[in-house]
């Protein structure tokens, strides 16, 4: 089958597509004219790389992790790589909420200036009267 009904049954873009190819996810023949064909079961296994992309995994990772799917056994190796991957991913949610916290309490101080973290209340603006 040609690219566009790859995309179209499998439910992204020919562009992703292309990316897959050349990331080397994603084999594809092709004809005399340059055409890329693919098999039937291109369209589950863009499907599975839809879902390794969305659980967070790079395209590298989940490269690495293709060969357990084409033999339908998984390794030690790609039970340790899925392992560091989500400690990876940890870590990020980890950072990503002590990001948050800190922007809540500059939100706070936003809300509730004191002269502590705002210069502009620790000297009062000469008044009218002094000019």
């Amino acid at each position: 089958m040609r690219i566009g009904e790859v995309a179209s049954r499998s439910g992204v873009s020919v562009r992703a597509l292309r990316y897959y190819e050349e990331q080397g996810l994603l084999p594809a023949d092709r004809t005399g004219s340059g055409q890329r064909t693919y098999d039937e079961p291109a369209v589950e296994r863009v499907q599975l790389i839809q879902q390794l992309y969305a659980a967070g995994l790079p395209s590298r990772t989940i490269l690495e992790l293709l060969p357990c799917v084409d033999t339908g056994h998984a390794s030690p190796e790609s039970f340790a790589l899925l392992t560091a991957e989500r400690d990876r991913i940890g870590a990020q949610i980890r950072s990503l909420q002590q990001a948050q916290a800190k922007l809540d309490e500059v939100i706070h101080i936003a809300h509730n200036p004191t002269p502590e973290h705002c210069p502009a209340l620790r000297h009062p603006a000469p008044s009218a009267a002094a000019a």
